[in-house]
């Protein structure tokens, strides 16, 4: 009894699955997947009793450190800590992508009546987003900066950028009166914040800097965890995978699961509204997201340059449609 208490966590049968998320509606497949019991599920038919944990934490900083410490199983975050964590793990805990979590435009938001592209930003301007340089926000900020000014240039806004979660810096735009008077979203905070204060406006979409709808919120773990524990992994994508059917299908389902797992405190027909938008596509196979990692590359920010997505991603029959 007492060295099974003590017994270290590559000991564990399968069936443990900790999973870090994010806020907002791109983590929507995970809170569904929650409310509905899913993974639970499909651990069922794969022989296996699946206990899961969520944890809720910000920025890919945070969720890299948690995953490599062995907190958590599963993390979810953006393609660019994603490939951040892939490329200084390569060759040892091998990181890659689980799933995609679908494909969203990510609006960078401001209140300057003055900024309408980002050359217009200045000093005293500041831009939230989940974590600087780091996030996949920050990595499409320095590819619109690369493409405004040149290669060379990618940075030069990077000194506007503030960590801030996405709910503080929603809720510092629709008020205003603070520093942060721009914040590169995702949905549901644009939205509430295009709805909530005049002045907030689009002044870049993310869509338009990758070249259209681009898998931006993914999931990823170590090789370790896939190939020790094969049932719960296969579990797990399946109930993404059904997770992502449903919310498809059924918007309004998805709608009240979302409300009954985070609590949010946002009108339900602008969520709905969101969830519904053609724009916002639900699907766990990533899409678009080389770009973005050949970018990283050329600006050295990883020095694994991948040939292809599946390069970062582990293989699976509900990604095989993936790009």
């Amino acid at each position: 009894m007492f060295a099974a208490a003590f017994a270290p966590a590559s000991a564990r049968a399968e069936g443990q699955l900790r999973i870090a998320q994010q806020f907002g509606v791109v983590y929507l497949l995970l809170n569904v997947a929650q409310d509905q019991k899913l993974i639970e599920k499909h651990g069922q038919k794969q022989g296996v009793p699946i206990k899961v944990e969520w944890i809720q934490l910000s920025g890919g900083n945070a969720v890299n450190d948690a995953l490599l410490s062995g907190a958590i199983d599963v993390a979810g975050a953006g393609v660019g800590p994603l490939l951040t964590i892939w490329d200084r793990t390569k060759g040892r805990q091998n990181v890659k992508g689980v799933a995609s979590l679908g494909n969203f435009p990510y609006y960078l938001v401001s209140t300057n009546p003055n900024v309408k592209t980002i050359a217009d930003f200045t000093d005293k301007d500041r831009i939230a987003l989940p974590a600087v340089t780091v996030s996949v926000q920050a990595r499409i900020l320095q590819m619109a900066a690369a493409r405004q000014w040149g290669a060379g240039e990618f940075a030069k806004l990077d000194r506007l950028t503030q960590a801030v979660p996405h709910p503080d810096a929603a809720a510092a735009i629709i008020k205003g009166g603070t520093e942060i008077n721009g914040h590169f979203a995702t949905p549901p905070y644009q939205d509430q914040e295009l709805a909530g204060n005049p002045a907030a406006h689009i002044v870049l979409n993310s869509y338009d800097v990758q070249g259209g709808p681009s898998s931006s919120t993914v999931l990823y773990a170590t090789e370790k965890y896939v190939k020790d524990n094969p049932k719960t992994y296969r579990a797990f994508v399946d109930a993404l995978d059904e997770a992502a059917k449903l919310v498809t299908a059924n918007p309004a389902l998805a709608a009240d699961a979302y409300l009954r797992v985070t609590k949010a405190k946002i009108d339900r027909a602008l969520l709905l509204k969101v969830i519904s938008d053609p724009k916002n596509q639900f699907k766990v196979a990533p899409q678009n997201t080389l770009g973005l990692a050949q970018f990283m590359g050329q600006a050295g920010a990883i020095r694994n340059k991948p040939a292809s997505w599946r390069d970062y991603f582990f293989a699976h029959p509900a990604l095989a449609s993936g790009s």
